[in-house]
C-alpha cells in the first residue's frame, strides 16, 4: 500500500519561543511526501535534491503514525515498516515551516497509505507530526503554531505547551517573503534572549486573538530581529504601506502581507535589491490534503 500528500509552508504572526503561545498562517508553498508501506518493520527515508538531508524527521513522523494508527488499519504494527520520499518547494531552514510541512505531508500521506486518511481528526494528525519533530530536535517549541497553520490551513493561534488550538480564522492576503542567502535553524535560537521580549510576544499574542494580525505580525517581528539578531530593515521598508510584515520563525525570512498589490509591488522593488530570493504567493485557506 502507498500514500501520498500535500501540506503547505507557513509564515509568522506570534513566534511561541518567548512564552510558548504563538501563531502562523499557511502560505502556497507545498511539501509533498510519498509513502510506501513495507513489511520489513523498518523504516527510511530520502529527500529529493538533498541526498545528505537528515531524514529523522519524517521517518519518525511515519513510524509514528503506524504506531498510533496501525492497529485501526488492521495492519500488524511490529512488522509494518515505511518508506518515505519527499519533495519540497520550501527552503529548508528558512523559518518558512518546512519541518512543519514534511510532517504534516507524511503523517497523511502514511494515513493515506494505511486507508484511514478521512477517518483520522486532523487536528490529532498534526499532533504526531509535533511529536515527531520534538523527538528529532528540530524544534524547542513542538511548533504547534506552526504545524496547526500547515495542517489546518488558515491562521492559527495556539498553546504550544499544551498543543492546544486557541483560534483558527481564514485570511485571505497576497504575501511576499524575501529570503536571505543564509539559513537558520529552530533548534540552535537562543531561547533566553527570546524570552527578553516576552512581553512584545504577550501583547501580540493579544493582539492577535483581537484578530488585529497585522500589528501582531509587526510587533513580533521588531522584537525578535531584536532579540535574535536579525535586521529589522526588511520589515522597516514594508511598513507602513502593508497590513503586516514580520520575520519568520526564527529568520532569516522576512513575511510581509496585505490585500494592495501596489503597496507589496514596492516592497517587493525594496526586497529585491537585497542579496537572496524574494518570492511572491498567497495565503492558503485549505491545509495538508493527500494527492
Amino acid at each position: 500500500m502507498d500514500g501520498r500528500a500535500v501540506a503547505p509552508a507557513a509564515g509568522t504572526v506570534v513566534n511561541a519561543l518567548a512564552t510558548g503561545r504563538g501563531a502562523a498562517f499557511a502560505i502556497d508553498l507545498e511539501t509533498t511526501a510519498t509513502v510506501e508501506l513495507t513489511d520489513d518493520g523498518t523504516t527510511s527515508g530520502a529527500v529529493e535534491g538533498s541526498p545528505e538531508a537528515d531524514t529523522r524527521l519524517i521517518e519518525l513522523a511515519a513510524g509514528r503514525t503506524i504506531e498510533r494508527f496501525g492497529s485501526r488499519a488492521g495492519v500488524d504494527v511490529q512488522t509494518t515498516g515505511a518508506d518515505v520520499r519527499t519533495e519540497s518547494a520550501v527552503p529548508m531552514a528558512a523559518g518558512l515551516k518546512s519541518s512543519s510541512a514534511a510532517a504534516n505531508a507524511t503523517v497523511l500521506a502514511t494515513l493515506d497509505a494505511l486507508e484511514l486518511a478521512s477517518s483520522v481528526d486532523t487536528t490529532e494528525a498534526c499532533r504526531v507530526g509535533v511529536e515527531a519533530a520534538r523527538a528529532a530536535g528540530v524544534t524547542v517549541t513542538g511548533a504547534f503554531d506552526d504545524a496547526s497553520a500547515s495542517m489546518l490551513g488558515g491562521l492559527t493561534v495556539t498553546d504550544n505547551e499544551a498543543d492546544e488550538l486557541l483560534a483558527r480564522v481564514t485570511v485571505d492576503w497576497d504575501v511576499l517573503v524575501y529570503t536571505p542567502p543564509e539559513r537558520a535553524y529552530s533548534a540552535d535560537a537562543d531561547v533566553a534572549a527570546c524570552q527578553r521580549v516576552a512581553p512584545m510576544a504577550d501583547l501580540s499574542i493579544e493582539l492577535a486573538l483581537d484578530g488585529r494580525y497585522g500589528e501582531a505580525m509587526s510587533v513580533n517581528g521588531l522584537a525578535f530581529c531584536g532579540a535574535l539578531g536579525f535586521s529589522p530593515d526588511p520589515i522597516v521598508d514594508a511598513l507602513p504601506d502593508v497590513a503586516g510584515a514580520s520575520l519568520s520563525g526564527t529568520g532569516p525570512s522576512y513575511v510581509a502581507v496585505g490585500a494592495d498589490d501596489t503597496a507589496l509591488d514596492r516592497v517587493q522593488r525594496a526586497w529585491e535589491e537585497r542579496p537572496g530570493t524574494v518570492r511572491r504567493t498567497t495565503t492558503r485557506t485549505e491545509g495538508a490534503t493527500t494527492a
